[in-house]
């Protein structure tokens, strides 16, 4: 099927390997599109050996002439957004000409960051895990409409005087609520200012640009941020970020009609890892998950932290075709299992005598199921860097086809591992 407009979204708990296929895809595409979250994304692209993690700017940014577009549903710290495009333009990777920032975005503020680790860090053991980064606060004051947006930057006065009221309420809670040293408003205002003036020409109507892109029928992007079952309304609250992280979030954090789309890639690992705390049946809390965490460098491109992983769980994935109406697969690290014996599927939960083949939606059930298992056969013969799927050891190709069979999704991809050229093209989304 041919598709124009694509969505890549994570099908699980996010650290997919979303940041090497969108990159991957962007020889086909005019623009790539970022739609939700912020700098607590961190998508990794390996290209010619060179390891580049990107948060804030959308993958497509390493492909010459592909314009980047970063939506009205991210949330965007300047400082981070300018930092990470004085690194790229430091490395010889033109941003600034190519880069399109939605003036509606929502601003990153300095005391959404000392909120977001000052709550973090009170919860103690009841701590989400979150990155820090203040990405939550900010989308509070979004939905409190009291927050500054990329627009304001542009106005120094409006800016000022909207400024001074959220920075007197946030303040008076560090202050008198968490007991913790507040920060100036000026020093912040300074720092914002300072952005605005290299941020200024990037700042574009981009619900607008994509529009008429649409119009001379050039192929378009999406690249969602975190996984499925992060999203704040269908993830394992309160284990979640904070914005919207399925497919339908990619029409209303870019203002792109949902009918523009033509096809849903869903970024699947062949096995599950989650960073930070919340239910995972799946888990392997046992040496054969340290060695795949360790065989696959499960550790966060953005905090650092270790990632917990467990068993490929088609419970879990039919819940993510379903939510997302993914089209098509991408598997990727089958590489990581190559020395495996046994490898292990998850068809159903057992739950108070009960058996379920669905993710249940409440998490406190979630965290009382027991995972049902069917085991196949390793094939421990090396298949990093395949390239054509027929290349493929028996038992991984009978993997696979199991793990389609049971989502009841087909097959596009295969990743092989972290390069551009370490992949298996089945059916390519753009036709």
């Amino acid at each position: 099927m041919y598709s124009k407009n694509i969505i890549i979204i994570g099908t699980q708990w996010g650290d997919e390997g979303k940041g090497k296929i969108v990159d991957m895809l962007t020889d086909h595409v005019q623009g790539v599109v970022r739609f939700q979250g912020g700098n607590n994304a961190g998508h990794t692209l390996v290209i010619d050996g060179h390891k580049t993690v990107l948060r804030l700017l959308p993958s497509g940014v390493l492909r010459d002439n592909v314009h980047c577009f970063i939506g009205n549903g991210v949330v965007v710290s300047p400082s981070a957004l300018v930092n990470e495009i004085t690194d790229l333009e430091k490395n010889g990777v033109s941003v600034s000409d190519r880069l399109h920032l939605s003036q509606s975005c929502s601003v990153i503020l300095p005391y959404h960051v000392a909120l977001d680790q000052t709550r973090e860090n009170s919860r103690n053991s009841k701590a989400i895990g979150t990155t820090g980064r203040g990405i939550g606060p900010a989308y509070e004051d979004k939905v409190a409409r009291r927050g500054i947006r990329v627009v304001d930057l542009l106005h120094p006065e409006r800016l000022a005087e909207r400024l001074q009221k959220v920075a007197h309420h946030h303040n008076f809670m560090l202050e008198h609520y968490y007991q913790v040293e507040t920060i100036p408003y000026e020093a912040v205002l300074e720092e914002l200012l300072h952005s605005a003036d290299i941020l200024k020409p990037m700042v574009a109507d981009v619900s607008a640009i994509l529009s008429e892109l649409n119009q001379k029928n050039a192929n378009l992007l999406f690249e969602g941020a975190q996984g499925t079952y992060l999203d704040v309304d269908h993830g394992t609250y309160p284990f979640v970020t904070s914005s919207n992280t399925t497919a339908g979030a990619a029409s209303a954090g870019s203002g792109f009609g949902p009918l523009n789309f033509n096809h849903v890639l869903g970024i699947t690992k062949t096995y599950v890892t989650r960073v930070g705390a919340g239910p995972f049946p799946t888990e392997l809390k046992d040496a054969l998950g340290a060695y795949i965490a360790t065989k696959g460098h499960e550790f966060g491109s953005v905090t650092g932290r270790p990632r917990r992983c467990g068993w490929f769980d088609a419970v879990m994935m039919r819940r993510s075709a379903q939510l997302n109406s993914l089209t098509g697969l991408c598997m990727t690290k089958l590489d990581v299992l190559d020395e495996l014996k046994t490898l292990r599927i998850c068809t159903g939960y057992k739950h108070r005598g009960e058996t379920l083949t669905i993710f249940p939606a409440d998490t406190e059930i979630l965290c009382e199921c027991q995972p049902i298992y069917e085991d196949h056969p390793g094939w421990q013969t090396s298949t990093f860097g395949i390239q054509t799927y027929e290349d493929l050891p028996k038992n991984a190709r009978a993997y696979l086809e199991r793990i389609s069979e049971l989502v009841e999704v087909p097959i596009s991809i295969v990743s092989t591992g972290p390069g551009r050229e370490d992949t298996i093209i089945i059916s390519h989304p753009f036709g």
